[in-house]
């Protein structure tokens, strides 16, 4: 929460600085508005003309090989050398030469060579890129429209033809280069075709397509995996065989009879018998079972039946092992025959191989050339083709014309600008005033200073009290003032008092009426002294003569009662200065003077003497040392801290005694910290009720005209 007071109050600091300073900040701030107005109308029109093109990043060198995978893509500096290139002398040294500039620029703005020019229009010159896009904008600023125009266009021109030049040049210069590349190709393509002709007709080799990439040993090495297959083949099916006829060759005749379907054997005979043979058996044995003897007809014919059969199956088995057998012996026979026609593919294929690794090396060699002489007859025939199309690595898209109203000055963009500056200039200028501005703005600065009380904080404008009504709000601050008076002595004894100021005009003896009239109306009896006798004004205050008074009491022409003036409020009593004596610091530095004071003291209950400023003459010195009681009144933010420590110290140096410190002249509408001083305004009724009551109150005096008001800074 303190923090946040702080900032609070930092901020409220700053509006009171600007507030105080506001005439000074509105002074700055039209002025430099004003000026910014001024110049911004004599400046001269200038016209803004743009053409509208687009850039092509073209790769105007040759490639054999189009890696389009492997592209460059699009170079981010590009853009920014084009820029470059733009306002080289190289462009604008003709455009200059085609509209005559330089001739023209001499009558109208003394240029006198073609630097001079050159310099000048690049200074009218503004490329930009359009972005995300391939296109700039190239705009030129002059006061003439149709020159400006004229200019952009034959610039955005003579840099399409420059591009158009460059690029055409430099395709002729690759196609030259890539018809040298394709000739030296081609003589190398030939070369190696010659040579492996030659090893192919010295070593005898067969090969039907010399000009492709197929392996010609590719056929051979096919005859030779059949064999190697058929071999591994033959070698299965024998070693199938032998296990199953091993099995077989285990096994009885009842064993291969029982378990003929899981023997996996093809003999149809076998498969066929056997389950009429199963029948026969199951009939046997079904007519033994119903109780038929082994002697009955029936069952000795299906038993003759049976072992016919049986007789048949044996007789079959027989044939199936020996069969078997000889299928093995065949196999055996055919692996040997199929390996040693293996090992004759091998050792021919080595052969072959040795006698053609040279020709297959020379070929490939040769196959390889002739790929890239293709590419590279491809690539040429494609960039000749290219090169009688049309070239566009620049296009002209949007061209300038004359403007049609001024685009400099910026009127709007400079006012805001004025605006902008004339405040923050102001404003900076009023904080800058306020750092080096060493009056008193506050009660501390002023309590850290003199090290005595304020007695009154005393706004600005207050009314001359004798002249106004009794009700009258101005007379509060007085009526404070006279309390701490009241308060702030330390003996009842001590009632003769003067007010000092540092410097004229600070509201010194207007201060010292209202004062003097605050304790008549209290029920003091109270003299005023005009001890000013340099430059008397209280007598125009009270509206009264000035042809007798303090200058004469002193030099023994007068008795006290001959010059005491009565006023016409009760109470008040006044004495005026008199005629200006020839030596006032030696009259007020007498025992005539002493006499008055203790005089006066006894006859009054307060006695309030008015001096001149202290640091101006000596008067008022002598006056505070004289008196009992001296009253400092210091106008707010007017003299600086200095010399107000200046006038403590010169009351300390005389042996015063300063009893307190009045801030007058204080604008409590700026400095709004003082405003709980004078709140004591709303007490009084509205301000138009007062200016009322304060006109039906007010009286004329015997000068014929009464003010209402007075000054504080006049006296």
């Amino acid at each position: 929460m303190q923090d946040t007071n702080e900032i609070q109050l930092h901020f409220l600091d700053y509006w009171r600085v600007i507030r105080i300073r506001f005439p000074l900040i509105l002074l700055v701030f039209l002025l430099v508005v004003i000026t910014t107005g001024v110049v911004t109308y004599f400046l001269p029109k200038q016209y803004d003309s743009s053409v509208t093109m687009q850039i092509n990043q073209n790769d105007t060198y040759m490639k054999v090989f189009d890696e389009r995978s492997g592209g460059g893509g699009f170079d981010p500096r590009f853009i920014t050398t084009q820029f470059e290139i733009i306002q080289r002398k190289e462009i604008l040294y003709p455009v200059m030469e085609a509209l005559g500039l330089e001739q023209e620029w001499l009558k109208l703005y003394g240029v006198v060579n073609k630097e001079q020019a050159l310099f000048r229009l690049r200074r009218m010159i503004d490329v930009r890129e359009i972005r995300n896009t391939e296109l700039i904008q190239i705009s030129v600023l002059d006061q003439d429209r149709n020159e400006a125009s004229e200019i952009a266009n034959r610039i955005a021109e003579e840099y399409q033809r420059r591009r158009i030049g460059e690029q055409q040049g430099t395709v002729n210069r690759s196609l030259l280069q890539l018809k040298d590349e394709v000739s030296k190709q081609s003589r190398r393509v030939d070369e190696l075709r010659a040579e492996a002709q030659k090893i192919r007709i010295e070593n005898e080799i067969q090969d039907l397509n010399p000009d492709s990439v197929v392996d010609p040993m590719q056929a051979a090495n096919e005859v030779l995996l059949s064999v190697e297959q058929q071999v591994s083949s033959e070698r299965l099916r024998v070693s199938t065989l032998r296990a199953k006829y091993e099995q077989i060759s285990k096994l009885s005749d009842d064993q291969i009879m029982r378990s003929i379907s899981t023997l996996d054997v093809a003999d149809p005979t076998i498969i066929q018998m056997l389950p009429q043979y199963q029948e026969v058996a199951s009939e046997e044995a079904r007519m033994l079972n119903s109780g038929l003897g082994s002697n009955h007809p029936t069952v000795k014919s299906i038993r003759a039946k049976k072992e016919v059969m049986s007789s048949q199956l044996t007789s079959q088995i027989a044939s199936l092992r020996a069969s078997m057998e000889a299928n093995i012996r065949i196999g055996e026979e055919s692996i040997k025959e199929l390996e040693k026609r293996l090992g004759e593919s091998q050792a021919k294929q080595q052969t072959s191989k040795t006698r053609a690794s040279g020709y297959y090396e020379s070929k490939n060699n040769y196959i390889q050339a002739k790929k890239i002489l293709e590419a590279a007859e491809m690539r040429l025939s494609t960039e000749t083709m290219q090169r009688t199309m049309p070239q566009d690595p620049t296009v002209i898209w949007e061209r300038a014309e004359p403007a049609g109203y001024p685009s400099r000055p910026r009127v709007l963009l400079n006012m805001i600008l004025g605006v902008v500056v004339g405040l923050g200039f102001g404003v900076g200028l009023a904080f800058f005033i306020e750092y080096l501005d060493t009056s008193v703005k506050t009660l501390d600065d002023l309590e850290s200073i003199m090290k005595v009380p304020v007695l009154a904080v005393i706004p600005k404008g207050i009314s001359l009290l004798i002249r106004g009504t009794d009700d009258n709000p101005d007379a509060e601050a007085y009526r404070i003032m006279r309390t701490n008076i009241e308060f702030n002595r330390k003996s009842p004894t001590a009632s003769s008092i003067t007010v000092v100021s540092g410097g004229a005009g600070e509201g010194k003896s207007t201060t010292l009426n209202n004062l003097a009239y605050t304790f008549a109306k209290g029920g003091y009896t109270t003299l005023v002294v005009d001890a000013d006798l340099r430059r008397p004004s209280q007598h125009r205050l009270f509206g009264s003569e000035n042809t007798m008074g303090l200058s004469d009491f002193l030099t023994k022409k007068s008795e006290l009662e001959d010059v005491v003036q009565t006023t016409k409020i009760e109470n008040l009593f006044f004495l005026p200065s008199g005629l200006l004596p020839r030596d006032a610091v030696g009259i007020l530095n007498s025992q005539r003077m002493l006499d008055l004071i203790q005089d006066a003291k006894s006859r009054f209950d307060i006695v309030f003497f008015d001096s001149p400023p202290i640091l101006g003459v000596s008067d008022a010195s002598v006056l505070s040392s004289e008196m009992d009681l001296t009253i400092i009144v210091v106008q707010h933010r007017r003299f600086p801290k200095a010399m107000l420590q200046r006038v403590k110290q010169s009351i300390d140096n005389v042996g015063g005694t300063t009893l307190g410190v009045v801030l007058n002249n204080v604008d409590v509408r700026h400095d709004q910290s003082y405003e709980y001083y004078t709140s004591y305004y709303g007490y009084y009724g509205t301000p138009q009720e007062e200016s009322k009551k304060a006109v039906k109150a007010v009286k004329p005096t015997s000068e014929g005209a009464v003010k209402t008001q007075t000054n504080p800074g006049e006296y």
